[in-house]
């Protein structure tokens, strides 16, 4: 069972400036407070114990934050000094982590995963990553990723407009060691460079990547007309954490 968890939070958020200019986008209050929390209470609940923290942009006031509301939260912190990608954010964090295998989240995004059903799926499938896919319908904001019948990957498509599929969640259960045996710059981006290059590449060795789907609630507040709707959704969520 997956136990450690990795959270994106470094991104500069500029989508959302209009809105919450003096914050970094996982401290976006929503329903009274900060995103990361219900970000927080979803793994625990789902046996996250130990939280890897990627930031960068206005870094101090995450740290505050779990100083003065989670004194019991085992915890580490991964400090970019410079902006190094999704992907390279992710390469950074991994030297801190415990497990083998571990969740990546990113920090302006819940996606209500049942962590226990993604780690057996990854461990069954001795999978280099798994990606956590959210069925949408009438879209235009993602891609689609397209599986095979035995759940690997079998291409990403590009934005446009989607009458259903399967969209990419941001939630991935990935193998660090696997993940270290590629090579890497220490800029890039893990879904362009990572998961989409490699879909592509001639190389005969590539990482395994395969895809769950879990219809469960989900929601990116990177852009302002979401982060309204996290607003109205998150006054049920707010009862119950």
């Amino acid at each position: 069972m997956i136990k450690e968890a990795i959270i994106l939070a470094g991104g500069l958020g500029t989508r959302l400036r209009s809105v919450i200019a003096d914050k970094p986008k996982c401290m976006a209050p929503v329903a009274g407070k900060p995103f990361l929390h219900y970000l927080i209470s979803h793994l625990q609940k789902n046996g996250i114990e130990n939280f890897i923290f990627s930031v960068g942009y206005m870094h101090e006031m995450i740290e505050e934050y779990l100083i003065k509301n989670y004194p019991n939260l085992k915890y580490t912190i991964s400090l970019e000094k410079e902006p190094l990608g999704t992907g390279g954010a992710i390469k950074f964090a991994c030297k801190k982590t415990f497990q083998n295998n571990l969740l990546v989240c990113n920090g302006d995004t819940l996606f209500k995963i049942d962590c226990k059903k993604l780690s057996q799926f990854h461990k069954r499938l001795n999978a280099d990553c798994s990606l956590c896919l959210k069925p949408m319908n009438n879209f235009s904001r993602y891609g689609v990723v397209e599986l095979n019948r035995d759940h690997s990957v079998k291409s990403f498509k590009e934005k446009q407009f989607y009458e259903s599929g399967f969209i990419n969640g941001g939630v991935y259960a990935l193998n660090v060691s696997k993940f270290f045996k590629d090579h890497f710059p220490k800029k890039f981006s893990f879904e362009e460079y990572y998961l989409e290059k490699n879909i592509v590449s001639s190389k005969n060795i590539k990482p395994k990547l395969y895809g769950l789907v879990q219809d469960e609630y989900f929601i990116d507040i990177g852009i302002p007309e979401d982060y309204e709707k996290a607003q109205k959704d998150f006054l049920y969520f707010s009862k119950d954490d």
